[in-house]
């Protein structure tokens, strides 16, 4: 199983929630933390997720997960509902980098995810969440590539590979049947043939016997 797979399991499963996205982040400005809040835990890996709650009506949340170093658990540190998103700053709109930042009511962080293309995916399906889940106060993103925020984004690729994939099918399915139904209709012709021959050939031999 992997990573995400497990938190998702873990994590978002069991309150009736479904993830849609995760990406692993490490900050980019280290962050001043007193030195008893620390707790002595050691490395972490960190991921921000997005995810929707199964229940009507639906409610989105980003959520901040740690797994410590030696523990296979994951821990829920913070968490965001969408409409507390203000903005998303994918840092550069000319190219693809790694770096953002997420700025809420209430917290602004900058990240800094594994790779840029795990980075662009999570762009991509936020902003698609927040178009879908967020009618009336939708977050700004800048700084983004056009294509994370345009028809050309993942969720919308899949959908059209989904459809050729069915449109070839039917268009396979109509051939096989166009074919059927040629050899159909050479079978109905042979056996019509081998029909008029047998009432010939019988004709025949009854002239011969008279």
């Amino acid at each position: 199983m992997s990573v995400k797979s497990a938190i998702n399991k873990e994590v978002f499963i069991p309150h009736d929630e479904k993830m849609l996205v995760a990406v692993q982040v490490k900050r980019r400005t280290k962050k001043k933390i007193p030195f008893l809040a620390t707790g002595g835990q050691g490395d972490y890996m960190t991921f921000i997720c997005v995810s929707v709650t199964n229940k009507k009506p639906s409610c989105v949340s980003l959520t901040k997960v740690k797994q410590f170093q030696g523990s296979s658990a994951f821990a829920k540190r913070s968490q965001w509902t969408i409409d507390q998103l203000r903005q998303v700053n994918g840092i550069d709109s000319n190219k693809d980098c790694p770096e953002f930042d997420l700025t809420f009511d209430n917290a602004f962080d900058q990240w800094v995810a594994c790779t840029a293309g795990e980075k662009c995916t999570f762009i991509q399906i936020l902003h698609h969440t927040c178009q879908r889940y967020s009618p009336a106060r939708k977050p700004d993103f800048v700084n983004c590539q056009s294509k994370l925020l345009g028809g050309n984004s993942i969720l919308h690729s899949a959908a059209d590979s989904v459809t050729s994939a069915v449109q070839k099918a039917s268009q396979a399915l109509n051939e096989r049947g166009e074919r059927l139904g040629r050899a159909e209709e050479r079978t109905a012709d042979m056996m019509n043939s081998a029909e008029q021959f047998s009432v010939t050939a019988q004709k025949l031999a009854m002239k011969h016997k008279c």
